[in-house]
């Protein structure tokens, strides 16, 4: 009986203590309501937190003097007075009380904890200082669609993503391949308060594009690399090129010719044609699917061979235009006919070089002569001066008379 007066007192002096507590609160909340100061001594950070995570709230005071910090909800109740919690609700737990810090943390954070949290400093008069949660809800899986499966080249197609239920409301990319392309976006808001954002893109597809990815990118700041994907598949034409199979190098007379018509398109030609442009093909000429090989070739078969493709898109050909050189223009005529260039090409050489060394003579002659002429009649004076005047083209012969016998 003794054991339960005591516990029942023990008890009587917790409740007395929370009590007193909450007076005192109370009290202290209606000067505080009525004249709080914000002040650089109290610091309180926003927070972030994606939902369902755990957000951590600090309150902290640079030059403490012994007075009383508190934590107080949106609704400014108290969650926890110095190191006591007197809010009921276990996910608030203290992680750090000191004269300097309050630390408090959240767990499993919802929609509905989202809001501006107090923290109080008592002094004369009260301080404030406020840490805005804000709640982050990741989007749902993106949803990607295209307005059809397959597509034809030249032809435009939409493709659409959706983002639905985040918060807050997510921004699309798009891109194809490599290259980002830009879509027009709108952005509704859900009766509890969430976003769904939807993206088109349009563009002219290409047969460059069939198989190349296209990925919607959604940025969210509580999701990282949240994207979808939808490989294009597009149709074309043929794609028609002729190989020679032989001969290989000039065609003669009386060779045989075989050509092969590769074709590729989407989906795959179902038919190729062999036609000769303006004339009908040798009689004798046989077509095999793609091959046509003709034997024994003469001057008659020159034209233009074309391959012809199609499927369900289109038609396109390629064209080969055939030429036949005479049979005499083998390869020993080729190098005759090399060798008569070539010693043609010494013969000139030669002459010139002949007409060069003439030339040379020529001039060297003429020149020496010149110089001889002047210098005549100065063999035999007896000074320079004289030598000048008896030398031909002096002054003093200039004026001499010339004889001429007829």
């Amino acid at each position: 009986m003794k054991q339960v007066s005591n516990m029942a007192n023990t008890s009587n002096g917790s409740l007395a203590t929370l009590l007193i507590l909450f007076t005192i609160s109370a009290a202290i909340h209606t000067g505080a309501a009525q004249f709080p100061v914000q002040s650089q001594n109290l610091i309180a950070d926003n927070v972030s937190v994606v939902e369902g995570e755990t957000a951590t709230i600090s309150c902290r005071v640079k030059n403490n003097d012994d007075s009383v910090i508190q934590l107080l909800n949106p609704n400014r109740q108290t969650i926890y007075f110095k190191d006591v919690r007197p809010l009921k609700d276990a996910r608030f737990q203290l992680v750090n009380f000191s004269d300097n810090e309050l630390r408090v943390s959240l767990s499993n954070v919802s929609l509905s904890d989202e809001g501006r949290y107090v923290c109080q400093l008592y002094t004369d008069p009260p301080q404030e200082a406020y840490a805005d949660i804000t709640v982050l809800i990741p989007p749902g899986n993106p949803i990607i669609e295209s307005r059809e499966d397959i597509v034809r080249e030249g032809n435009e197609t939409e493709i659409t993503c959706t983002s639905m239920g985040s918060k807050p409301a997510a921004t699309i990319r798009w891109m194809k391949g490599d290259k980002e392309l830009q879509g027009k976006s709108k952005v509704e808001t859900t009766y509890d308060r969430m976003f769904t954002v939807t993206s088109w893109l349009r563009f002219t597809v290409t047969r460059e594009d069939d198989g190349v990815p296209v990925v919607c990118i959604v940025d969210h700041p509580a999701v990282k690399d949240f994207q979808a994907q939808k490989y294009l598949e597009v149709q074309y034409k043929p794609e028609v090129t002729i190989k020679v199979e032989f001969p290989q190098g000039l065609i003669r007379e009386g060779e045989n010719l075989e050509l092969t018509c590769q074709a590729k398109g989407k989906p795959q030609p179902q038919q190729v044609n062999w036609v000769r442009v303006d004339d009908d093909v040798p009689s004798h000429a046989v077509i095999t699917g793609s091959d046509i090989f003709i034997e024994n070739l003469n001057k008659s078969y020159n034209g233009t061979y074309r391959c012809v493709a199609s499927n369900s898109v289109g038609e396109t050909y390629a064209d080969y235009i055939l030429y036949v050189r005479d049979s005499q223009a083998g390869p020993e005529a080729q190098r005759l006919d090399h060798a008569v260039i070539g010693g043609v090409v010494a013969v000139v050489v030669f002459a010139m070089l002949c007409l060069l060394i003439v030339l040379g003579r020529y001039f060297a002659r003429h020149k020496g002569t010149y110089f001889t002429h002047e210098a005549k009649g100065a063999d035999d004076a007896a000074d320079a001066d004289t030598a000048i005047i008896n030398a031909e083209g002096g002054h003093n012969n200039s004026d001499e008379k010339k004889e001429y016998y007829i």
